[in-house]
């Protein structure tokens, strides 16, 4: 196809919704989520920054369930105040430990994040890194270009596409301003500035390669990593038995650059997304200009990496492998050992089911980035949960919109500074999955305060909320994911109060008093998702406010959830529960 068809092919799926999606079945729109924008909190793992929450109001029905449990004495304004900033989550003081070498953690990070909306047809925008980071990711990707109009300045697209540019000076400058800002903040408790991994995608030729050195040099400058930590990886590199080895308290809050590394007979790498008959894709003028996209990159010439920009890629150096020595063999034939398994989740997918213990073993020691198939093009999500049973350190995420896998993210992260120690069964010397404890949880769900109405609606009488709660982890193989949806009854206020041991609130005030259950196997990768809806008949029910949790950090007894909306923000409502683990 050449490039007249391939502009008529991609500008007719500009007319299409990115965000329109074939199926949303009545319970799965839990998955979709709302578009982002520059007041979301969530995704990488920040909304536990905010730690005060006693200027939220509790309803006059919570406050009466609570004297009645002995919980909180009706008028005790303090001990009111204090159970609102009691913390949800607490991540263990071991997953915040930054003395283990970088392969032993979970990175929360971006897949494509100059980019605004549609794969395609999206703005390019350097704002987004800026938002992306705020927000906790700290793992970015930027595809450089050289730019015929300018060879000295390259720019930051997705090549072959629709998609707009920005200048890579001006990326650069952005990323570098968030450095500086985070510096500035004072120290939280669980976060604190932490380094930046930049997944740089070369496709500029020697001149423009050369010019990206010069610029990443001169516009980051000391927050580089420096010459010290990076020599040390190259003794690391030259003899892996080299002790000892780089931790992520070495990075310090640093900017260390991904570089690609071309091994001879590596795969295009469009070869490993799926086929154009996939779901995913919208509908057939979507399919055929992914089908185009493909074919303009399977004909670019191959790209040779400079010394000038090879030497600043140390962690690491990532490499798309032309065998599976990587995992069958335990070591990836003719490639660098700082190496990173760069692979598509279609990729990856077919070699998890027989092999998914021989990669948890590579990941143990290597890094690995997992980034969405090409036939996202909506800038939908890989579920993330199956590759971090794997020990996949980068799931790298389309953070266009609040949907379930960046909800699963924001609890992975939520009170981290972006890097999870993982479980020790994922980590160098650990054997997987064995003997996985049984446990059970129950969560006591009193009632809510302050739910918003749906979209559109503005009658309180016609809410009718109630809360449903999806377990999430990774099947026995941990090959897939597993989902265990229970709920509560749909609120509705009583007429007859003398018979209730509770006043009858509005339905923006619910109170529920139920408990839920789950039986579980336990491997540290378990999140409970929650929802509260609105039962609408005869159509989809709406979420009004949802929250995520990875049940490892979930501490015991009454808590307030702060609840988000559907772009990731926080709302006004609240969420009283009792997690019992």
């Amino acid at each position: 196809m050449d490039a007249a068809n391939i502009t008529e092919v991609t500008a007719r799926v500009r007319k299409l919704n990115p965000f329109k999606s074939r199926s949303r079945r009545q319970e799965d729109d839990e998955d979709q989520g709302d578009e982002i924008d520059e007041t979301t909190v969530a995704g990488g793992g920040h909304t536990a920054l905010d730690t005060v929450h006693h200027n939220l109001r509790v309803s006059d029905a919570l406050k009466s369930f609570m004297d009645d449990k002995r919980i909180v004495r009706e008028g005790d304004v303090a001990a009111l105040n204090a159970l609102l900033d009691k913390p949800v989550v607490t991540p263990p003081s071991y997953v915040l430990d930054r003395s283990h070498p970088l392969p032993e953690y979970f990175i929360s990070s971006s897949h494509n994040t100059y980019l605004k909306a549609h794969q395609l047809y999206g703005k390019a925008d350097a704002a987004a890194y800026q938002q992306i980071l705020r927000a906790g990711a700290r793992c970015v990707e930027i595809d450089a270009w050289d730019d015929p109009d300018d060879r000295d300045e390259p720019k930051v697209t997705h090549g072959w596409t629709l998609t707009s540019n920005v200048k890579f000076r001006l990326v650069c400058e952005v990323i570098r301003d968030v450095v500086d800002y985070e510096a500035s903040l004072p120290p939280v408790q669980g976060f604190g500035p932490s380094p930046i991994l930049i997944s740089l995608e070369n496709h500029c030729d020697v001149r423009g390669q050369a010019r990206l050195a010069e610029i990443m040099r001169q516009t980051w400058g000391h927050r580089l990593l420096d010459a010290a930590i990076r020599a040390k990886g190259h003794h690391e590199q030259v003899d892996p038995s080299h002790e000892p080895h780089v931790s992520l308290s070495d990075l310090g809050s640093k900017i260390a650059v991904i570089v690609e590394y071309h091994i001879p007979g590596e795969p295009d790498s469009s070869s490993s997304s799926s086929s154009s008959s996939d779901s995913d894709s919208e509908d057939e003028q979507a399919r055929q200009a992914h089908a185009a996209y493909k074919a303009q990159k399977k004909s670019a010439p191959a790209t040779i990496i400079i010394p000038e920009l090879a030497e600043l890629g140390v962690y690491a150096q990532s490499v798309k492998p032309p065998d599976n020595s990587w995992y069958s063999e335990g070591q990836l034939r003719d490639g660098p050992h700082h190496h990173l398994i760069n692979v598509s989740e279609s990729g990856l997918g077919p070699h998890l089911t027989a092999n998914s213990a021989a990669i948890a073993r590579h990941n143990a020691r290597h890094l690995m980035r997992v980034y969405p198939k090409g036939t996202r093009i909506s800038s939908r999500n890989l579920s993330p949960v199956p590759f971090w049973s794997v020990g996949a350190q980068i799931c790298a995420l389309n953070y266009q919109r609040f949907g379930a896998p960046l909800q699963l993210n924001e609890a992975l992260f939520a009170g981290t500074a972006g890097y999870v120690l993982k479980p020790a069964a994922l980590r160098a010397g650990g054997e997987r999955r064995q003997n996985l404890k049984r446990r059970r949880l129950k969560i006591h769900v009193a009632g809510a305060t302050d739910v918003p109405l749906a979209p559109g609606e503005k009658e309180v009488d016609s809410l009718k909320p109630y809360l449903t709660c999806t377990l999430v982890h990774a099947d026995a193989e941990g090959t897939d994911e597993v989902k265990t949806k229970k709920k509560t009854a749909v609120y509705k206020p009583h007429r007859l109060g003398f018979l209730h041991r509770h006043p009858s609130p509005p339905q923006t005030d619910p109170l529920w008093d139920e408990e839920l259950e789950w039986e579980y196997d336990d491997d540290e990768l378990v999140f409970l998702r929650l929802f509260i809806k609105s039962d609408e008949s005869f159509s989809s029910n709406p979420i009004l406010a949802l929250a995520a949790v990875r049940l490892l950090y979930v501490t015991s007894g009454w808590r307030f959830i702060r609840m988000l909306d559907l772009k990731g923000r926080e709302t006004r409502c609240t969420l009283l529960v009792r997690f019992e683990v």
